[in-house]
């Protein structure tokens, strides 16, 4: 075991202490603040990291004394830095970064994705999101969690059909074409594509190789809300906070939504695409 899942398992501990001491059940907890009852589970097993909000409305909610909160805050803040790194984050396994993620998304009402390399996690497929996962699982030598990994995702995507919130993706059309997973699937993929680009509350924007970028899309990036920019590498994943980092990816991400091509023209380019691993599969 690590010194960080040691440190997830404390810390999950002092907060399953802090609510049976408030003479709370999980079920009860959760609905005092307004969570799904496996959250609770998640953080109290050590099966996701708690935030830094996840610890101040549990301490709140049990009536935890000042110094209680401002130490589990504490930890969670070095969880999280920690958890950041590449190493971390896979031993931890599929499922759980599925899970972590989620609860970032249930906070967020305004999405703005650049992706230049693969189809975005909200928009996979099933068959496309299994390998991806498949990918990863090798490279990183991540906890064999595929099929929960995927469910997960599947479950993440619900959160498209919320009308509360907007969604502005913009892909490259080398995401589209590089294949990670066979020309069926692919299909697949470009067709869940073109049908979730009709949502009311969503934008999706390809640019097309013709047009020139600008910039070097060297990294995806995702703005949640204007509170944060998560951007990921091959070793770690930054979690940008400060006003001018985010200010900076917005704008970034204009930039890129301005060479786009989006609604009709943008689906053109797809079943263009599509067109041509239709062709792949035929032969």
């Amino acid at each position: 075991m690590t010194s960080f899942q040691q440190a997830r398992i404390d810390l999950g501990s002092q907060l399953r202490q802090l609510r049976e001491s408030a003479q709370l059940s999980g079920k009860e907890l959760a609905e005092r603040l307004r969570w799904q009852p496996s959250k609770v589970s998640r953080l109290e097993n050590a099966r996701q990291t708690a935030t830094e909000d996840d610890v101040v409305v549990w301490a709140q909610a049990v009536n935890a004394l000042p110094d209680t909160t401002d130490e589990l805050i504490r930890q969670s803040i070095a969880l999280l830095e920690r958890h950041d790194d590449w190493k971390q984050r896979h031993r931890s396994g599929l499922a759980a970064l599925q899970e972590d993620i989620r609860d970032l998304e249930a906070r967020t009402k305004l999405f703005r994705v650049f992706e230049p390399g693969i189809v975005v996690g909200l928009l996979q497929t099933s068959e496309y999101a299994r390998h991806v996962f498949r990918k990863v699982k090798r490279l990183y030598s991540a906890a064999d969690q595929i099929d929960a990994a995927v469910r997960v995702r599947m479950q993440r995507q619900e959160i498209l059909y919320d009308r509360t919130r907007t969604f502005r993706f913009v892909v490259t059309e080398a995401a589209l074409r590089t294949a990670l997973a066979p020309p069926d699937v692919m299909r697949g993929q470009l067709d869940r594509l073109l049908a979730v680009s009709t949502l009311p509350n969503v934008e999706f924007g390809v640019i097309p190789f013709s047009t020139e970028l600008p910039a070097n899309p060297i990294n995806g990036f995702w703005i949640y809300n204007e509170a944060l920019v998560a951007v990921a590498t091959m070793t770690k994943d930054f979690i940008l906070r400060d006003p001018d980092d985010i200010a900076f990816y917005v704008r970034a991400f204009e930039d890129y939504a301005k060479a786009a091509e989006f609604e009709e023209t943008g689906r053109e380019v797809i079943i263009a695409i599509l067109r041509e691993y239709r062709q792949q599969t035929a032969h």
